[in-house]
């Protein structure tokens, strides 16, 4: 019985890790080369699409800036409360997401994007790619 107990509790406590293993939620984003912390990204997931909007900027000199290197609909808007991330879905054979793309504000380029989840989802590998190369960054769950 003791062995049929702990079989339930570590399926339980492996169901909820898988849970919580998903892009979705509040993210802090830190800079790959400075290793500064940039900003929230809100993500969110409608219909197993998942969106990313920034939510706060951490420099406060920087509240008022706009997407001025943005060439779509972006363009000269504010960076604080702008969509970052669109499209993406999760990848059913693989333990990531992607299908969608990611907007760069501060040079207002768009890559495709994969989102990993790490450490049972406190941590998110973004990775932003145009063919074989690409740009990962590390970002931390606040929520």
């Amino acid at each position: 019985m003791k062995k049929i107990l702990c079989t339930l509790a570590l399926g339980f406590a492996a169901a909820a890790v898988y849970a919580q293993a998903t892009p979705a939620g509040l993210w802090k984003t830190v800079d790959d080369e400075t290793k500064a912390e940039k900003s929230h990204v809100r993500i969110s997931e409608s219909g197993g699409v998942l969106t990313g909007r920034i939510e706060k900027l951490l420099d406060p000199a920087r509240q008022e800036s706009v997407c001025d290197k943005c060439s779509d609909a972006r363009k000269d808007q504010k960076v604080l409360g702008m969509t970052i991330v669109e499209g993406v879905k999760k990848n059913a054979d693989e333990p990531y997401w992607d299908s969608g793309t990611i907007l760069d504000p501060n040079n207002g380029k768009t890559y495709k994007v994969r989102m990993t989840p790490k450490d049972g989802g406190k941590a998110l590998e973004v990775r932003g790619y145009i063919g074989p190369f690409y740009r990962n960054q590390q970002w931390i769950r606040v929520e």
